[in-house]
């Protein structure tokens, strides 16, 4: 997973290296001719600040730096190195595909503003434990990821583990991630990740609170510095500069609640599967469609046990009939039947065709129950996912109204003050 240092002349990046990258190649494409120059260090980028691709693979890097001011770079390609650490990539905001393939990497972290990362490869690496995956779900764009060749691979969970903590990708280690796969991770890792699913809903309404009482706070100190102000033309540039600040709060807040109400968005529709898949299973075992010992429906029977069991009452009690039916025209029954019984001891073809119409009797009943357990399966998780849906919009609706509330008073009360500045 490195690069031999045995018999190589490690280099830095400098000026020389640079002007020669920009003599015989395109400025965005400069890593195509670092990577044959067996780069240790990575250093004088700094005046490409427009750059948005840089290669740098099959080198022997040891750290990553001195990327600070490459805010444009769009791809990145750092693989086939002796990178150690993920860090140095805080400013690199519009980065949108990654490799840190083939490097000696062993633990995912430091990323936090890749908020803009769709493409992730850290195969090859010595990532040993499942749950260091989880820290890919702030990255909600997300869609492509390579972890092949790392020993966490190896872990017969890991396939459903990384569909159900990334249910937004699209391909995981070159292979599309298909329905059947997202369906069995959801239903083995849905407690797990339903309960993460709340947690970061909670940490994201925190946030939400501490910076709205920040702005409240900030505000407040501005009304101080707007009292005690010691000219009108202070005062007057210190209105101006809060009415800038409560415009900017009230954009802040909005964005936030955008964010609350995609993210929470994105949970409803999460739940609407979830509930799909579970009334559908669900289904699928009432029918019968599986065998019966493989769920343990030891307290109910499925639809088809019971018109099986149905199908054998009905040929038993044929026989019975027919068995009795010939006793009694050779007088050998033991005991006086009722009347009612007697009156079907006519001949075989009136005592089967009254068995039959019991019987159909009986299957219409079972199917009856089995149509009202989907019916009401169905329209309990319409409900559900209805009830969850609408519970969105209303605190969406509801968190709206506080925070042009909250907005229309911060500004009423810099008015009160405009008022009474002149009386003052």
């Amino acid at each position: 997973m490195s690069q031999s240092h045995n018999s190589i002349e490690p280099n830095v990046i400098d000026d020389e290296m640079i002007q020669k990258a920009i003599e015989e190649q395109y400025p965005e494409d400069i890593g195509q001719l670092a990577k044959k120059e067996d780069i240790l260090q990575i250093d004088n980028l700094w005046q490409f600040e427009n750059l948005t691709k840089l290669q740098l693979d099959n080198n022997i890097i040891e750290k990553i730096e001195a990327l600070e001011c490459l805010v444009h770079l769009v791809w990145l390609d750092l693989s086939f190195n002796n990178i150690e650490v993920i860090e140095g990539l805080d400013t690199l905001v519009k980065l949108q595909d990654l490799s840190l393939y083939n490097n000696r990497i062993s633990k995912i972290e430091h990323m936090d503003t890749l908020q803009e990362l769709q493409i992730f490869s850290i195969g090859k690496n010595n990532l040993t434990t499942l749950e260091d995956v989880i820290y890919l779900r702030r990255f909600k764009n997300l869609r492509t990821l390579n972890l092949t060749g790392n020993p966490l691979c190896d872990d017969e969970r890991y396939m459903l583990f990384v569909v159900a903590y990334l249910p937004n990708l699209m391909y995981l280690d070159f292979k599309l991630v298909s329905d059947s796969t997202r369906e069995a991770a959801a239903l083995e890792y849905q407690d797990r990740t339903d309960l993460l699913e709340g947690e970061e809903a909670q940490v994201l309404a925190e946030l939400e609170e501490k910076q709205t009482k920040q702005q409240e706070l900030e505000y407040h100190k501005t009304l101080d510095e707007i009292h005690n102000a010691g000219s009108s033309d202070i005062a007057e540039s210190k209105r101006a500069e809060y009415k800038a600040d409560i415009h900017q709060l009230s954009e802040a807040l909005m964005t936030l609640e955008i964010l609350i109400a995609d993210q929470m968005e994105e949970l409803a529709n999460d739940f609407k599967g979830n509930m799909a898949v579970v009334a559908s299973t669900f289904i699928e075992n009432i029918k019968g469609i599986y065998p019966f010992d493989t769920f343990s429906l030891s307290s109910f029977c499925t639809m088809n046990q019971c018109r099986d069991l149905e199908n054998r009452h009905h040929e038993k009690l044929l026989q019975i009939c027919i068995t009795t039916l010939e006793k009694s025209v050779k007088n050998e029954l033991e005991e006086d039947l009722p009347d009612e019984v007697r009156m079907l001891l006519v001949d075989k073809n009136t005592i089967v065709n009254a068995a039959n119409v019991s019987h159909g009797v009986r299957l219409r009943k079972i199917d009856m129950r089995e149509s009202d357990i989907f019916t009401n399966t169905y329209r309990w998780q319409a409900s559900v996912t209805e009830k969850a849906f609408q519970n969105e919009v209303d605190r969406n609706r509801e968190h709206v109204k506080e925070i042009l509330q909250y907005i229309d008073s911060l500004q009423e009360e810099l008015h009160n003050m405009e008022t009474l500045e002149p009386m003052e």
